[in-house]
């Protein structure tokens, strides 16, 4: 099994915790110890899976905070994190302790739907964009940013910024604030390790300029339409990477995939994800 973070666990323990801190009733009131049960999970949508090592560790949880003497779950799953699934397709099989099961059930379904959701919309927008990375950003919930990265490589995507000691990067609040383009990557660069390159957002062609005669290393262009795009791309002329970023969305691909950018970043990754629909079958 992958390794856990530590702040993976800890959520983890919340999630369970939330659920079963007064028990469960129902479960307890008809199923014992003695209660074995076989199953499956079923995809009820096409999608790109995600988290199973999550899924497998929930329930060995679940186990270990479960009283009795339990018939161990055992799962076999059928795919590999970043594997396309069809609608229909079983992704896997278990059995073991009924009570343990149906007490993992919806905690650990929550994940895995969430984070094969995010892999399917990575992977969706990706194969509209061939040839520019496809990147997440810091909108993540808490607690969840490392299974939303995970999830977006696992989809086809790269990772943006980890979080704010993962890069620099120049927002138009910083610009506001510094006064100009100009000072803020000139403070930047005195400041930060030689070894992180500076990035810059644009919102027009006077501000691509700016960047360029700042020599910023990475020129994001936020919310421009696709012609002023392409304008900004050839103003730039390979002296820094080009990132598209901005209502970058399924829809809108079409627009901007003969752009010649370096990537794209799009927020919608992980912030209005629909989870992936997936159902655990008892036979």
């Amino acid at each position: 099994m992958q390794t856990i973070s530590p702040i993976t666990e800890q959520l983890i323990d919340l999630a369970i915790t939330e659920d079963l801190a007064a028990g469960d009733f129902t479960t307890d009131a008809i199923f014992t110890d003695n209660d074995n049960s076989t199953g499956y999970l079923l995809a009820k949508s096409d999608m790109v899976l995600c988290g199973q090592h999550i899924f497998e560790y929930i329930v060995e949880k679940i186990e270990s905070r479960t009283l009795g003497v339990y018939q161990p779950v055992t799962m076999q799953f059928f795919f590999r994190d970043g594997d396309r699934i069809a609608k229909g397709q079983k992704i896997a099989e278990f059995s073991g302790s009924t009570q343990v099961l149906l007490k993992a059930e919806r905690t650990a379904l929550n994940f895995l739907q969430h984070m094969s959701g995010v892999s399917s919309q990575t992977r969706q927008l990706a194969d509209l964009l061939p040839g520019i990375r496809v990147v997440n950003t810091r909108k993540a919930l808490p607690g969840l940013r490392d299974l939303q990265h995970y999830a977006v490589r696992c989809g086809g995507g790269c990772s943006h910024r980890f979080n704010l000691g993962g890069g620099t990067m120049i927002k138009d609040n910083h610009i506001a604030a510094a006064g100009s383009i100009a000072n803020a990557v000139a403070k930047v660069r005195a400041f930060a390790p030689h070894t992180l390159r500076i990035e810059v957002e644009v919102t027009n062609l006077d501000e691509v300029q700016q960047a360029l005669d700042a020599k910023a290393d990475i020129i994001m262009l936020d919310n421009m339409k696709p012609d002023e795009m392409r304008e900004a791309c050839k103003l730039i002329a390979d002296r820094a990477l080009v990132e598209i970023s901005g209502n970058v969305t399924v829809e809108r691909a079409e627009q901007i995939r003969d752009i010649p950018v370096y990537c794209v970043s799009c927020g919608a990754l992980t912030h209005s994800v629909h989870a992936a629909d997936i159902s655990m079958r008892f036979d």
